[in-house]
């Protein structure tokens, strides 16, 4: 059996219209090897043998080949196992690095080994107060005068340190919030993420139904779902829709869930995008950032939450989900395993105990952990000076050396000091107020410099609550003052070291799956120049079988069929 005339030319044409899709392809890859997202695409073929029906009825004896190749669909090179793997360490990447953004700003007034800070104003306090041992120098102004700008440089930088923590909480707020700012926040960032998800899954399904793979459109959507693993603990899924679920030729939808831990253990899920379900914005959900008012002078941030709402057309519709929001230790709350939010979610409400006797890794020492320490701090020292100098001036119940720079009128000044409000009795500066140089009772004022000396033991003394008047007053941990913000510092230096040993294990492994993933999706120069040149040499050999057809059909037409040649 002679084949069919033309067949052959059809084959033939087939291979040339495939390697030339090849060679369109390799040169689309090439041409976007620096374009940020974009997934290394190839062509899917196959023998055109496989899909003739004619061939069920033929002769079983009949060879059938040379039918040539069917090019079925352009397709991304991806693994979807490395995608995951990505967005997982992702969350964790975008928690350390978000942490590390806020300890820094901690780091640049409490880390006492890089600046001259609290802990200094403490030892320049005790370097002044060791004068004292002379009596005469007691006895002049001029050591009243050093010793009263030593104090008040002490509480300068302790209503400076407590101004800077709530900047810096402020400023967390709004890297969640975004209002008030020039750039978006993470709540506006987030909603945007899943409103262009939601678009482009509507879209891509869109063409794909009608026979386009929009391959383009779906790199825009991984690099945004790359972008959402970054802020929040997120698994990919792909499925029918429920219509079409026994369609295998439909196409799939694209699901992203929200994974978090409900009461810190149980492992949860919601629904933030719903493939093309629903109409208009039904298939994707949203974010919204809670403050917390409940503070006195108005938002004190202890309790912001992170409410997540479900896709409208998902099964779990309406549903809403609040992250965070205690700072107790014994309230369990719902939480994420990683992501920016859950760091700014911890800086904010973190454990705020002021018990600084162990660092304890396991725990975030938020912001309020720090202002808690600093005010009692404040108020410890407050309290023992002032005491130990209404003592010294004969029981002078008027003789504060620190006050409560914001007390209400007709308020004890002495009473409700913190680290914002701490700062020297004016009426110490105008001299209505002085140093004692003594103390009251008949066997106390033998030594004009009694009030001072006490003063510098105080400044060494170890407090821990229990010990006598008026050294009783304060309990710093079984810590001096400058021994306590010099724990403070360390549990704070801790943080920051062990934080910043994790982002750099993080960005490592992370770096190494991108690595793993551009050496599948990524295009690779010698990996397409060397495609391109098969697809050549395979164009070429397509291009001489056409050549050696048409030779064979000259033939057959002009030398075969001559009756009595």
């Amino acid at each position: 059996m002679v084949r069919a005339t033309f067949a052959g030319f059809t084959t033939a044409l087939s291979a040339l219209q495939a390697n030339q899709k090849r060679l369109d392809i390799t040169g689309q890859n090439l041409s976007n090897m620096n374009t940020v997202g974009y997934t290394r695409q190839k062509l899917e073929t196959s023998s055109l043998n496989y899909t003739n029906p004619i061939s069920h009825y033929m002769n079983g004896t009949e060879i059938m080949v040379g039918y040539g190749v069917s090019m079925d669909k352009v397709t991304q090179v991806r693994d979807p196992f490395l995608d995951a793997q990505y967005r997982s360490q992702m969350e964790k990447s975008g928690y350390t690095d978000a942490m590390q953004t806020s300890l820094d700003s901690l780091s640049r007034f409490l880390d006492e080994s890089n600046i001259a800070g609290i802990r200094q104003a403490f030892d320049n306090i005790q370097n002044t107060l060791n004068l004292a041992h002379d009596p005469a120098k007691v006895n002049d102004g001029v050591f009243e005068s050093e010793l009263r700008l030593r104090m008040q440089e002490l509480t300068n930088l302790l209503n400076l340190s407590a101004q800077k923590i709530d900047e810096a909480k402020k400023q967390e707020f709004e890297r969640l919030d975004g209002e008030g700012t020039n750039q978006n926040g993470a709540e506006q960032t987030v909603n945007d993420i899943l409103k262009q998800i939601g678009e482009l899954n509507r879209q891509i399904k869109h063409n794909q139904v009608f026979g386009q793979p929009s391959l383009e459109l779906m790199d825009e959507r991984n690099v945004l779902l790359d972008e959402l693993s970054s802020y929040v603990p997120i698994e990919v899924r792909y499925s029918k829709d429920e219509a079409h679920k026994d369609d295998k030729d439909w196409p799939d939808d694209l699901y992203v869930d929200m994974i978090y831990y409900e009461n810190g253990t149980d492992r949860k899920s919601l629904t933030l995008i719903s493939g093309t379900d629903g109409s208009a914005d039904q298939n994707y959900g949203k974010l919204d950032i809670i403050p917390d008012a409940t503070g006195a002078a108005g938002t004190n941030y202890l309790n912001v939450t992170a409410q997540f709402t479900s896709a409208a057309a998902s099964a779990d519709a309406g549903a809403s989900i609040i992250i965070g929001g205690s700072d107790d230790p014994t309230n369990k709350v719902n939480q994420f395993n990683g992501g920016s939010i859950q760091s700014s979610l911890d800086m904010l409400s973190g454990e705020s105990s002021t018990d600084v006797q162990k660092i304890d890794l396991a725990e975030t020492h938020g912001y309020q952990y720090y202002i808690n320490h600093l005010d009692n701090l404040a108020q410890s020292f407050a309290k023992v000076m002032n005491e130990l100098n209404i003592k010294g001036s004969y029981g002078d119940t008027d003789a504060y050396l620190m006050v409560n720079r914001q007390a209400a009128a007709g308020a004890n000044p002495a009473d409700d000091i913190t680290a914002a409000n701490i700062g020297i009795n004016s009426a110490w500066t105008d001299g209505s107020v002085s140093l004692g140089k003594g103390f009251s009772g008949p066997n106390d004022q033998n030594n004009a410099n009694d009030t001072a000396l006490a003063m510098l033991r105080a400044m060494s003394t170890v407090y821990n609550g229990a010990g006598d008047p008026p050294y009783d007053s304060a309990n710093l941990a079984n810590k001096t003052f400058a021994g306590y913000i010099s724990n403070v510092s360390t549990v704070l230096a801790t943080d920051s070291s062990h934080n910043q040993a994790s982002l750099k294990n993080n960005v490592t492994i992370l770096n190494g799956i991108q690595n793993s993933r551009d050496s599948i999706s990524g295009v690779s120069l010698d990996e397409e120049a060397s495609n391109m040149m098969t697809y050549q040499a395979a164009y070429n050999a397509a291009s001489r079988l056409m050549t050696a057809l048409d030779e064979a059909l000259n033939t057959l037409i002009n030398n075969t069929g001559l009756v009595g040649r």
